[in-house]
């Protein structure tokens, strides 16, 4: 029986038996920048960081992670805030020193500067009429946010729940979250936009009923039926000026191709001399909600998506099983995906918000937080042999992070609430 993909998605993904769920989890079906590399929490803690100073240093800060997966990225964000007190701490997730080329160099004020509680106080003889602040360490509170059931080997300093906790104060993190929000496809037709159903089985698509008034307003808004322009380079872009990104890019796997809808195997697309597109309106639902958790702070979600100039003239449905790209069938075992339209799930967060937003891609975020992924000095190779390797091995981590053409040309939609955009956030 064929259905709508709204609802293949959702029971495919996050039904008892869904993909996950169920299983060991996506991290042995693709691959995303929290897998590639240390740096890429390195990053993010020196924005929490950040974040933290806004805040004024309140005696708890939440980071919340949606989407969590099986608890990778909090996991190693917590490794890195035990580890980088007082110290330099390089991309490797080892002590390095300051300015090493290839490594994130620490910045007066950051995570990796601060000074362990104990060592701060006072002896008792020491008057001191300044209270020593607690660490970010002391009081950073984790959470995870996922379906399915905690790990066993998880951290007992990570909590873990089913639904995003209210009253956050701090970050709300949504790393290629959005893309798993289940959406409807419809097809352009003579008649109009019609939802396309798809038979969960085989991946099979039919053509239904005329969408509703509300995702018709949705699709005229946002996904216009002209020809898009041709894709742009996938430079960065503010969402105060002109965009400029037609970043197209799927998800990174092994032996993937960015075009499974046209390899062999993959279902007929009904009336395919037509457009799709794929309603975003459920993620815009989806991210004004998690906005809406925040008490004061910030939100990022990290994705792959594209912006309405240069929408995809046939969607960017796919799969991904065991490491590479298959057809979209939503049979619970196998990761259905579609990029994100990322201004107008901006726009959604703005309008709760109601603060300006920024939207750049990773590799410009990922630099404006200190991460460069240039190549450590030769000379370095005749005084520190071993040095010069790790440093060589963690330049290579971050330049993968940033590579325009791969994780790199992700989007970075960072939305305040109640604070200012900071210096790594607006630039």
């Amino acid at each position: 029986m064929s259905i709508r993909w709204r609802d293949a998605m959702s029971d495919a993904l996050y039904g008892p038996d869904g993909f996950f769920v169920s299983g060991a989890g996506p991290a042995d079906h693709f691959r995303t920048s929290v897998h590639a590399s240390p740096a890429f929490a390195t990053a993010l803690l020196r924005l929490i960081a950040e974040v933290d100073t806004a805040l004024g240093h309140p005696s708890r800060l939440n980071v919340v992670d949606v989407g969590a997966g099986r608890g990778e990225l909090l996991h190693e964000l917590l490794r890195s805030i035990e580890g980088t007190v007082g110290l330099a701490v390089g991309v490797s997730g080892e002590p390095t020193r300051s300015g090493r080329s290839g490594l994130i160099p620490p910045r007066a004020g950051s995570p990796e500067t601060l000074t362990p509680t104990a060592s701060a106080r006072p002896s008792g003889d020491e008057p001191s009429s300044v209270a020593v602040r607690p660490s970010l360490a002391e009081r950073v509170r984790f959470t995870a946010v996922e379906y399915a059931t905690r790990p066993k080997d998880l951290p007992q300093e990570i909590n873990w729940v089913s639904e995003i906790p209210d009253e956050i104060k701090g970050v709300l993190l949504a790393t290629e979250w959005l893309d798993n929000v289940p959406l409807d496809v419809a097809v352009h037709t003579e008649d109009g936009w019609r939802y396309l159903l798809v038979d969960p089985g085989s991946g099979a698509e039919t053509v239904g009923d005329l969408v509703t008034p509300a995702d018709l307003a949705w699709l005229k808004r946002w996904w216009p039926t002209s020809p898009p322009t041709a894709d742009r380079d996938p430079t960065s872009t503010d969402a105060t000026s002109t965009s400029e990104s037609g970043f197209r890019a799927a998800r990174p796997a092994q032996g993937s191709s960015l075009t499974a809808r046209s390899r062999p195997g993959c279902p007929e697309t009904p009336h395919s001399n037509h457009r799709r597109a794929e309603i975003g309106r459920t993620r815009d639902e989806a991210w004004a909600n998690a906005v809406k958790k925040i008490e004061r702070g910030l939100a990022v979600a990290v994705d792959y998506g594209h912006l309405r100039e240069s929408r995809p003239v046939d969607g960017t449905l796919t799969g991904y099983r065991a490491g590479r790209q298959v057809p979209p069938v939503p049979d619970g075992t196998t990761d259905v995906t579609a990029h994100v339209a990322m201004d107008s799930v901006a726009s959604a967060g703005a309008a709760v918000a109601r603060c300006a937003y920024s939207l750049v891609s990773q590799s410009e975020a990922l630099r404006a937080l200190g991460a460069e992924g240039g190549r450590p000095p030769l000379s370095l190779a005749g005084t520190d042999p071993a040095g010069y390797v790790r440093a060589l091995a963690a330049a290579s981590a971050v330049a993968e992070l940033t590579d325009p053409a791969g994780l790199g040309g992700h989007w970075w939609l960072r939305q305040p609430v109640g604070i200012p955009l900071g210096p790594a956030v607006a630039r």
